[in-house]
């Protein structure tokens, strides 16, 4: 019976294989090993489109959906409003099906959206150039050092603060191991970014900080460049895009490069991902950076233009010689950031910013009250801060769930000296009646 799902007859099939030299489609499998070719799988019987259709239903509702919660996780992934115009205009054909623009001039919708995410960013860090996204704020702060090594030659040693999120110091450490670079700076617990800066030397290429840090504490950067730059070095800076619109931008620091986790700029929690790899540099390392630039020009007829300004295909193109390797981008999540920063505009990031910042402060102030319960650290936080808890995290946690809260993240394996203790994260999305039920729940709790 011909398959529903793919459309080739008999003789199209027996034609294939008399083209490529086989007999039957099992002898392309003739390679691996018997035993292991073709394993009888348990599977129920096949089932209509209807039937199939009721069935992954059922099953789908048997998730535990977190949308209908109240959201207190963050550590790098935030529970932010998505306005509903982002999900329809990312769903328009010409934009959901597009892959990477390797024709790029026949593409002027895709380089046009990519060329005003470039200029949202840029305006946004006060940055002076905004590549066309990494996979994650993992990947760019991996593809910083990268860059770093590349613009600094013959330094071989990269200092990444401890505030800086452990899961983005594991993949800087995955991306580096081949390589002759010494990673170091964030190996002791309860290093300050005073303590990274001391480690910079003559051989150090980069400094990675974050701000907000893993912890959500705000750290005061201005000077900071001038003292890494003066030793020869670059100072790369990780912040959240949200804090942004009340905080210092990397740009008025005077950071080399910025870096940042996209998702929270109008991409859903999606269960991880795919999120938004946001990086910056300064002009004058413009042809040292990754991926791909957008610019505007004018074509034959004097009309405006969207083209490739800079177009690294480093695998093909330069091989064992790349800066980087990494050549795809995450253009529709970055249309999604783009859309969010043009609805929110100036006054609505600020706004955003705001509610973040105050119901936070609200939300620690009252667990403070809370017997057996604790902030930890006493320097400013944005919307993010550590608990010290009466019980291991994941006893409390369970206690939230049960009661359809989504708790903090348990901070036993990251920052066991901190003992028991979670990091809760506020957004606009948790109103005070969500913080005040959070509070009375941590209160029986204890």
């Amino acid at each position: 019976m011909k398959s529903h799902y793919i459309s080739i007859t008999e003789a199209e099939r027996a034609e294939m294989l008399q083209a490529i030299g086989v007999a039957t489609t099992d002898d392309l499998f003739a390679d691996v090993p018997a035993e292991k070719r073709f394993p009888r799988l348990d599977l129920p019987a096949p089932m209509s489109e209807p039937e199939l259709v009721r069935e992954l239903l059922a099953m789908s509702g048997q998730n535990a959906n977190a949308l209908s919660k109240s959201i207190f996780l963050g550590a790098g992934a935030y529970n932010h409003f998505v306005p509903a115009a982002v999900d329809q205009i990312l769903r328009r054909g010409e934009f959901y099906t597009a892959y990477t623009p390797y024709q790029p001039e026949v593409s002027q919708g895709t380089l046009q959206s990519i060329f005003e995410y470039q200029s949202l960013v840029a305006s946004l860090t006060g940055m002076e150039i905004a590549n066309a996204s990494h996979y994650d704020g993992a990947t760019a702060i991996a593809e910083a050092a990268i860059m770093a090594l590349n613009v600094t030659r013959g330094r071989r040693k990269i200092v990444v603060a401890r505030g800086v999120n452990p899961q983005y110091r594991a993949v800087l450490r995955t991306y580096l191991q081949a390589l002759d670079v010494t990673v170091t700076g964030d190996e002791t617990p309860d290093t300050t970014t005073d303590d990274a800066l001391a480690l910079v030397d003559d051989q150090t290429a980069l400094l990675i900080v974050q701000s907000p840090d893993f912890l959500g504490r705000m750290h005061d950067l201005r000077g900071l460049a001038a003292q890494v730059q003066a030793k020869g070095a670059l100072l790369c800076v990780h912040f959240d895009p949200t804090a942004l619109g009340l905080f210092q931008t990397p740009g008025e620091i005077g950071a080399d490069i910025a870096t940042a986790e996209g998702q929270p700029l109008g991409i859903g929690l999606n269960f991880g991902g795919p999120y938004l790899g946001i990086f910056t540099t300064r002009q004058k390392y413009v042809h040292k950076i990754a991926v791909r630039i957008v610019g505007i020009t004018k074509d034959v007829d004097g009309q405006m233009a969207y083209v490739l300004t800079l177009r690294a295909r480093e695998q093909d193109i330069r091989r064992e010689r790349a800066t980087s390797n990494i050549c795809t981008n995450q253009g529709l999540m970055a249309l999604a950031s783009t859309v969010y920063m043009s609805l929110m505009g100036k006054q609505g990031m600020r706004t955003m910013a705001e509610l973040c910042y105050h119901r936070a402060h609200y939300a620690a102030a009252e667990i403070a009250k809370l017997p057996g319960y604790r902030i930890l650290g006493d320097g400013p936080f944005f919307k993010e801060f550590a608990v010290g808890l009466p019980r291991p995290a994941a006893e409390v946690n369970a206690a939230l769930r049960d009661a359809g809260i989504v708790g903090g993240y348990d901070l036993s394996a990251d920052e066991p000296q901190l003992g028991d203790a979670m990091l809760l994260a506020v957004t606009e999305m948790n109103s005070r009646a969500d913080i005040d039920r959070l509070v009375g729940i941590l209160r029986d709790v204890a």
